[in-house]
């Protein structure tokens, strides 16, 4: 596997806003919401505490740190 180069700009809004949604469709997010400040409000599930992102890099790590979960934790299949 050839490896990925480290990401060199900060993600942008857009990038953000592609992540919530697919986290969102994916159903590994209740709710993301991008507020008027640049902070996004994410929630886990529809009884669970809303979290506050400070903006859009924080998005990215989540998306990042779900995915990352998400493959540690699927059997391999080789």
């Amino acid at each position: 596997m050839i490896p990925r180069p480290a990401c060199s700009s900060t993600p942008t809004t857009i990038e953000a806003i592609a992540w919530a949604e697919v986290l969102f469709r994916q159903r590994f997010l209740h709710a993301a919401v991008l507020a008027p400040s640049g902070q996004w409000l994410v929630q886990h599930a529809p009884d669970s505490p809303v979290h506050v992102l400070a903006g859009p890099a924080d998005v990215v790590k989540l998306a990042a740190a779900i995915q990352h979960c998400v493959r540690s934790t699927r059997p391999r299949t080789r």
